[in-house]
């Protein structure tokens, strides 16, 4: 009898954890809708989209063919470092020379020796994988914390996306790595750790500059918390870094480090735009076209800081005065208001680019569910949502893109642009003149 009751003893805890189970399993079923609409059901339907990421992941490595496009490129090019080489002017790959900072050049080293100098592609492309799971795993603790997205839409953002998959483990691009940071960086802001989230920034930045779209949005939010003099601290960080990682080169060509790895100028080639492919080439390669894009994104940016980031009602020079000595009390900045001010100026950026190529896809990809579905608009329905997203993917995947796939580009960002003009603002005024007027 002893012996059946400790039989049952060990029975019990095991039992009560099936019970529960199903209890949960039940409850996930009969809440099946409120699952994939519900955005507290966020890190669940994570956690299986990144199961059945490793899954697809796997298959598109070991299925789909890679094709080499800048790798041996990247590889010469670090190989020239490894040589000796420290002049950024005489550092060259088989498809031009090395544009990219100095945190670019550490990290695929590092990758050189791991791939055996770049040559055991395999072992590139699961590494590659792995940043993949690393970038989703980020993005979806980014999303968790707003609680605006519906988790049916992480599905596109996921599995039905075949631009991204192959921009990662087919193409091994440099962009993926510098996103990766600036998601890590994103998610260090978020926990309130602003020192580490500049130093990531800056470190996504020392990979590849489009990273810099990011950098009015970042500068407002650090001084709408710090003000001018206690953001300074901040922006220190991010500089005295590009100067530590650039140190090298810069003691040997300084100017030559300078003009290649921060080329704000640099012309693009007709052939690759996957935005501007119904202008005539001589338009698009045009320098008063350029200036015009730069003035309408610089316009666009002072529109948002002005109307629509800084809702006190005080001067926007308030925001350079500490934070104790301001009119209105400055508030806690928000998960919402940090990333919708971060996706916001990086999407402007985006709409008004020179040129977009194939690779560049992913500086924006995975913040295009935020940017639709953050802010509600009764106009704007889920379905047409979906359909934004889809002629988005359409056109991304549109090889060589056309002038119907550019244009449907932009007419998808411009209304995403008009929701984000039109949708509730993310510092409500309302809120900030009751507080002015108690």
């Amino acid at each position: 009898m002893a012996a059946g009751l400790r039989k049952r003893g060990r029975a019990g805890p095991a039992a009560r954890a099936a019970g529960l189970c199903g209890q949960w399993l039940r409850r996930a079923w009969q809440e099946r809708r409120l699952l994939l609409l519900e955005p507290r059901y966020t890190l669940l339907v994570a956690a299986c989209l990144c199961l059945a990421e490793v899954g697809i992941t796997f298959w598109v490595i070991h299925r789909v063919a890679y094709t080499e496009i800048d790798w041996k490129a990247y590889m010469a090019q670090v190989e020239g470092v490894i040589n000796g080489t420290y002049d950024y002017t005489q550092l060259q790959g088989d498809t031009g020379p090395l544009v990219y900072p100095a945190g670019f050049v550490y990290i695929f080293m590092g990758l050189y020796y791991a791939t055996g100098q770049g040559t055991d592609i395999r072992m590139a492309q699961h590494i590659f994988a792995v940043l993949y799971l690393a970038t989703l795993l980020l993005v979806f603790l980014i999303y968790h914390q707003t609680c605006k997205v519906p988790p049916f839409v992480f599905f596109f953002m996921c599995c039905a996306s075949y631009r991204v998959h192959s921009i990662f483990v087919l193409r091994l691009f440099n962009d993926p790595v510098a996103m990766a940071l600036l998601f890590l960086s994103i998610n260090l802001l978020l926990a309130q750790r602003w020192g580490w989230g500049c130093c990531c920034f800056s470190l996504a930045v020392s990979v590849k500059m489009n990273v810099l779209l990011f950098a009015p949005g970042l500068l407002f939010l650090l001084l709408m918390q710090f003000g001018f003099r206690g953001a300074l601290p901040k922006l220190g960080i991010c500089a005295v870094l590009q100067v530590v990682l650039g140190l090298p080169f810069l003691l040997e060509n300084p100017i030559g480090y300078l003009s290649r790895s921060f080329d704000l100028g640099r012309q693009f080639l007709f052939r690759w735009t996957v935005n501007w492919r119904f202008l005539p080439e001589a338009l698009f390669l045009h320098r008063a076209f350029h200036l015009a894009l730069l003035a309408a994104h610089l316009t666009l940016l002072f529109l948002f800081a002005f109307c629509r980031w800084h809702r006190t009602g005080e001067s926007i020079l308030s925001l350079l005065k500490a934070p104790s000595k301001r009119k209105v009390p400055p508030q806690p900045l928000t998960p919402n208001q940090i990333i919708s001010t971060l996706f916001t100026s990086n999407f402007i950026g985006i709409c008004f680019s020179r040129s977009l190529h194939y690779q560049f896809y992913v500086w924006y990809f995975h913040t295009l569910p935020y940017l639709l579905w953050a802010t509600p608009a009764r106009w704007l329905t889920h379905l047409l949502r979906l359909l934004v997203l889809g002629l988005i993917e359409l056109s991304w995947n549109t090889y060589p893109s056309t002038s119907c796939s550019s244009a449907a580009l932009h007419i998808c960002h411009a209304v995403i642009l008009l929701q984000l003009w039109l949708g509730p603002q993310p510092f409500p005024k309302s809120i900030q003149h009751s507080k002015k007027a108690h």
